[in-house]
């Protein structure tokens, strides 16, 4: 058996709360005859070279303050409205917080929804990962995320790419960390490239950074390969396995991870965060260039690719701190997802790749000096661009004091089912079973895609 240990003998943990990935087991390198003239004839091939349909989805941990953002009411008392004010974006009748300069000159490439109704009350990241509210039943095993969902309807676009690949940092707080596949099982488990992992991938002596090494890799492979035959151990890939040994062969993604590889200027136009400095102790990093590793991975063949992005949960305290955090946090975040979406739009990508940026609820209309904006399941709000849809629109309405949808309201399911119509699923014909056998419809509610969005 070829088996990649962990770095050291600790054995950390992750979003989904598995070590598995941390130590895999490939029981054969065999599987349709591999060797690197077939890896070459692969990558090669036009028809590989298809972009498919793809999603970026970016939880903002914690739950984004909406009314700071991008429903800003500058009339209401300022125990509502706070410091910050609108400014004009380059769509007539449009505002956004003055703290996104860049955005708001990109606003005819983007589509705001400022009315989500049905949020759950508490931090937990599963609403923004799969759509379903965990305060409904769920069948046994839970609902897997949307990313497991489009591995298990749609598989690997090419072989050299997990279909779900996470950039999610584990959190301390366990419910902001991914749900995981559920009731689909481990199989369709997102591949976890960053941190410790990326430095465990090995392949017989061959590391991560060495699999541009074409020559040493069809060596090793090919030796393995012979010692396999012989023992008879050319059988029982399993789903994980087969991923595993595509991951380990494809220096197309081992580069995709490289930031190295990148245009220096477009790293720079990113930003750059330090992952392993946490903004606040159970939350996650504020790391901008995690945006520019999804977009490299989805060239790279991924359909999707989650990441975490810093903390959000922001409360009261000493001075308003609050609005300290704010000042700290949106310049950066205007700044990559500004840069996101024009890399997206100039490298052709803005008709194939959805992205989807959320948190778990709103925040309250009211400031306490106690608690500054706190918990408001009541109406939340997202950001969405790319995947070919009608932008440059604000979707839904609040009232005057940000606190009630009173214009259109939308619903998780209904952003779900746009997602997934935009990788080429459609939720009212489609089901999965679940571990009894029984079919299960992919979003609640029997929620259809915004028509606003799509065709």
């Amino acid at each position: 058996m070829l088996t990649l240990l962990g770095h050291g003998q600790s054995k950390p943990s992750f979003c989904d709360g598995l070590t598995r990935r941390n130590f895999l087991q490939i029981g054969s390198l065999g599987f349709s005859g591999l060797t690197l003239p077939h890896i070459l004839q692969a990558e090669s091939n036009p028809a590989n070279k298809k972009r498919q349909k793809s999603v970026i989805m970016i939880y903002l941990v914690g739950g984004p303050p909406h009314q700071d953002m991008i429903d800003l009411k500058p009339e209401a008392p300022k125990e509502i409205a706070g410091p910050w004010r609108p400014i004009a974006t380059n769509v007539p009748g449009i505002e956004i917080c003055e703290a996104f300069p860049r955005m708001a000159q990109l606003m005819d490439k983007m589509v705001l929804v400022r009315s989500i109704v049905g949020s759950q009350s508490g931090h937990d990241a599963i609403q923004c990962f799969n759509g379903h509210n965990p305060r409904k039943p769920t069948p046994q095993g839970g609902w897997p995320q949307f990313g497991s969902t489009v591995s298990k309807l749609q598989g690997a676009h090419v072989e050299s790419a997990p279909p779900f690949i996470s950039l999610c940092y584990p959190c301390t707080h366990g419910p902001y960390n991914e749900p995981g596949p559920g009731f689909l099982g481990l199989s369709e488990s997102p591949f976890r490239p960053m941190g410790p992992t990326r430095h465990d991938m090995v392949l017989n002596g061959i590391s991560l950074e060495r699999l541009s090494d074409r020559k040493k890799l069809l060596q090793s492979i090919d030796n393995f390969k012979r010692e396999a035959d012989a023992s008879g151990m050319m059988n029982g890939l399993d789903t994980f396995n087969e991923q595993a040994m595509g991951v380990l062969t494809s220096s197309q993604l081992a580069e995709a991870l490289d930031l190295s590889k990148e245009d220096p200027k477009t790293v720079e136009r990113y930003g750059t965060g330090d992952p392993t400095k946490f903004i606040d102790s159970n939350g996650a990093p504020r790391v901008p260039q995690s945006m520019l590793v999804a977009r490299r991975l989805i060239e790279a063949g991924a359909r999707v690719v989650t990441l975490n992005y810093s903390k959000w949960d922001w409360h009261g305290g000493k001075n308003n701190s609050i609005f300290k955090r704010e000042a700290e946090d949106f310049p950066i975040f205007d700044q990559c997802v500004s840069a996101l979406l024009e890399d997206l739009h100039q490298r052709g990508l803005d008709q194939d790749c959805t992205v989807a940026i959320w948190g778990e609820f709103g925040r309250t209309p009211k400031i306490s000096a106690q608690v500054g904006r706190d918990h408001w399941p009541r109406v939340n709000s997202a950001i969405l661009f790319g995947g070919g849809m009608k932008t440059g629109q604000v979707i839904g309405a609040t009232d005057q004091l940000a606190g009630e949808a009173v214009d259109r309201p939308v619903t998780f399911p209904e952003l779900f089912a746009t997602l997934y119509h935009n990788v080429g699923i459609e939720t009212e014909q489609t089901t999965i079973e679940d571990f009894s056998g029984r079919p299960q419809y992919l979003v609640e509610d029997h929620a259809r895609p915004l028509p606003e969005l799509v065709n």
